[in-house]
């Protein structure tokens, strides 16, 4: 009698539905929230959009909010009308009526008028979007204020936000679509190697089994466990790796007793001898490598500022690991579930290990306390520091976290921990605290100020503390040093040895040294030489007409303590007395935007933008400008250019603990020409003595600076950048990581350097 069995789906397409089902869900969230970020992405450009539309109107209607309500809506009814996807402006005085608006917004007058009404109520900008008939309407009302703060009236930008809807709807199928190609393929590809994998080498050993089961004279098993086989190969690969690290060490020491100047090859091998196998570590807030999304693809930018610049190529050399802040808007998507990936991506040299800070955090900890306050506090640029407790607490709790990740990434394994600068300035502790068996440096990369201004925080102990945790706290100059201890003398309770430059609290020692950082070789990076050089520089000077032109080119984040504005006054001073230059000589300034979430740095960009355009219309000429106020990222490749391109590079930080840009542009002069000009309040100035000292604030002798830069004689111009090229290379990079590293891990009794090994 037959017997109904109920029928099994085959495990391999089980698996295959299992994994490729869980894939695809997982695929069509990440899909889903990927539409939402470009969503988000495209409502955070109208803002932009709207904001500028409304600072550029600003002055405007101030000025036509002064006449009465005919004249006033003569004059702004040309600038009131809009293009795709603005819909047009409009402008109510302060008690709610209409003054004037674009053709095409009246129709939707009702509902801006309750957009008003809240603003004028509310006196803050208000946004919101409404839905009509042809699609959905954005609205952003901004109170208007006269300079003592009261209400002069409301504008109004009115945009069209069905372009954004339309996106949305297109890639949602998109991705849906591949969302399912992929789950099919994936499915078709699991079902056929779980099949090859696994259930044909398990039905082959289960007839086997049935014939010996059955007294069959069967073979041997058709699958050899290898358990026995690999214990052995295990044995012998770590005898192999003793036997290899042994001959690596030795070869370590020879190439690091032999040449002059310090290469990558010779610090890799002289880090092998000096870390005895101990990892390496370095902790910073900036990732070296950040990827964003950019019209819903990812790209990988690399962050502008010195720290990033000087390290990468330590890490390079060395391997390892970088914990950094995961600040992309597409680093989760590129990084591993631990946050982890290998880079460069195109010659993986080390191991990057992002944190995840939410924004309540990044902005308490990173935008808070360490850039309203840190900042300000150690640099002699007249702001203000700002220091709140909300920040502070956000600034411990981040501190702790960067400290766990380390203390995970290093496990129970022997390390070396190398803290960078100010964000993380109680890392020290909390790692040696929980590890006193790792070695901890700290190097702080911009001035430390005098007691005095160290006194004006809140935290001055506890900061102290922190960075007493490290065996050794490096600074740039000799100075920053002294400033320290002196710190740390009247602050806290420490024992301190002068002639060491040692402090002792809470029974640790930490040596305090000065270690100048150095620049990468050009040669070394991936930037155009020979023809592809002279062809690119060509271009740029194509592009910005600067054909028959002098040019002093300027590199800068945009920030207050870089002398823009002194750069800026000195090159009108410098045309008003000497004339003969105009026409004849421009200023391209490249210019990074930086931390313009504070308010500070947004006036401060305004600030600049103003006044080159007003130096520029009051000397410009139909085919000429005496300022190019570049402001963007600029690729490695175009700011070298833009060094070869320039016979001057003008670097007058207010403020500075090295500045790199300096170094980095004698670096580039393989030609042996060019001047550099540099302020006198940078780290850079004590070891360029070469170029020309300048003090920013001195416009008359900023201006005469300029001009014995380009009249200078070619063979004097040549003396000076041969000097500075000697010491900035004998002084690079690798050169400070050796030193540095060397310092760090030699008995602290001892004497021995990386001088006496050069």
């Amino acid at each position: 009698m037959p017997t109904n069995t109920q029928y099994r789906l085959p495990n391999s397409l089980r698996m295959g539905l299992l994994v490729a089902g869980l894939v695809g869900l997982l695929m069509g969230v990440l899909a889903w929230l990927q539409v939402e970020r470009e969503r988000a992405a495209d409502l955070e450009e109208m803002d932009r959009r709207a904001y500028v539309l409304s600072h550029q109107m600003v002055y405007s209607v101030q000025a036509a909010l002064q006449l009465p309500d005919r004249e006033a809506a003569a004059a702004l009814s040309s600038s009131l009308e809009g293009y795709p996807p603005l819909i047009g402006l409009a402008v109510y005085r302060p008690d709610g009526r209409l003054l004037a608006a674009g053709k095409d917004v009246q129709e939707f007058a009702a509902d801006l008028n309750k957009v008003v009404a809240r603003a004028l109520k509310e006196q803050k900008d208000i946004i919101e979007s409404i839905r009509t008939d042809q699609g959905r309407v954005y609205i952003l009302a901004s109170a208007i204020r006269a300079p003592d703060g009261q209400p002069q009236g409301v504008l109004v930008v009115v945009q069209d936000m069905s372009q954004v809807d339309k996106l949305v709807v297109s890639r949602r199928v998109r991705f849906g679509f591949w969302v399912g190609v992929v789950t099919l393929l994936l499915l078709t590809l699991v079902v056929a190697g779980a099949w090859l994998l696994y259930d044909r080498p398990l039905k082959r050993m289960m007839e086997w089994m049935r014939q010996l089961r059955g007294g069959d004279d069967a073979e041997p098993p058709p699958l050899e466990p290898p358990a026995a086989r690999l214990a052995n190969e295990n044995g012998r690969l770590a005898d192999s790796l003793r036997t290899a690290r042994s001959a690596q060490r030795a070869q370590a020491r020879a190439v690091a007793q032999t040449g002059q100047i310090w290469t990558r090859e010779r610090l890799h091998a002289y880090m092998i001898d000096r870390l005895r196998g101990r990892r390496l570590l370095v902790l910073s807030n900036r990732e070296p490598y950040l990827h964003e999304l950019q019209d819903g693809k990812t790209r990988l930018r690399t962050p502008a500022g010195g720290l990033v610049t000087a390290l990468d190529p330590v890490l390079r050399a060395s391997g390892g690991v970088w914990i950094a802040h995961g600040a992309g808007n597409a680093d989760r998507m590129t990084a591993d579930e631990r946050g982890r990936l290998a880079v460069p991506p195109d010659d993986p040299a080390y191991t990057l290990r992002r944190v995840w800070l939410s924004r309540e955090e990044e902005h308490g900890y990173y935008h808070g306390f360490a850039n309203e306050g840190l900042w300000p506090l150690c640099h002699l640029a007249h702001e203000r520091p700002v220091f709140r407790a909300s920040n502070w607490e956000h600034y411990l709790r981040a501190n702790q976290r960067f400290a766990a990740i380390a203390l995970e990434e290093v496990g129970a394994d022997p390390a070396v921990v190398l803290v960078q600068d100010y964000h993380l300035a109680l890392a020290p502790r909390l790692l040696k605290d929980a590890r006193p068996d790792l070695t901890v440096g700290m190097f702080w990369h911009i001035p430390w100020p005098n007691p005095e201004a160290f006194r004006i925080c809140p935290w001055r102990a506890e900061l102290l503390r922190g960075l007493l945790g490290a065996d050794l706290i490096g600074f740039h100059l000799q100075q920053h040093c002294n400033n320290f201890l002196d710190t740390a003398d009247r602050m806290i309770e420490a024992r301190l040895d002068w002639n060491r430059f040692t402090v002792e609290s809470h029974d640790h020692v930490s040596r305090v040294r000065p270690f100048p950082i150095g620049v990468q070789p050009w040669s070394e990076r991936r930037t155009p030489s020979g023809i592809h050089l002279a062809r690119q520089i060509d271009e740029l000077r194509d592009r910005y007409s600067l054909d028959h032109v002098r040019v002093a080119v300027g590199i800068d984040r945009i920030d207050y303590t870089k002398g823009l504005p002194e750069r800026f006054r000195a090159v009108a001073r410098f045309l008003e007395r000497y004339p003969r230059y105009r026409g004849q000589f421009t200023l391209v300034q490249l210019s990074t935007p930086s931390r313009t979430y504070l308010r500070r740095y947004r006036d401060h960009l305004n600030e600049l933008e103003s006044l080159a355009d007003t130096i520029n219309w009051r000397f410009q000429t139909a085919a000429w400008k005496p300022i190019r106020f570049l402001v963007g990222d600029q690729d490695t490749a175009t700011i070298h250019a833009f060094m070869r391109l320039a016979e001057i590079n003008i670097v007058s930080s207010l403020h500075d603990g090295m500045n790199l840009v300096a170094k980095e542009f004698v670096a580039a002069r393989s030609d042996l020409d060019g001047v550099l000009i540099l302020s006198e309040f940078t780290g850079a100035a004590r070891e360029l003595s070469d170029a020309l000292i300048v003090n920013p604030y001195d416009v008359e002798q900023f201006a005469e600076t300029i001009q014995r830069a380009l009249e200078m004689p070619s063979d004097e111009r040549r003396e000076r950048m041969t000097q500075m090229r000697r010491h900035v290379e004998e002084h690079n990079i690798y050169r400070w990581a050796a030193d540095f590293l060397d310092t760090l891990t030699a008995d602290p009794t001892s004497t021995s350097s990386t001088q006496e090994a050069t």
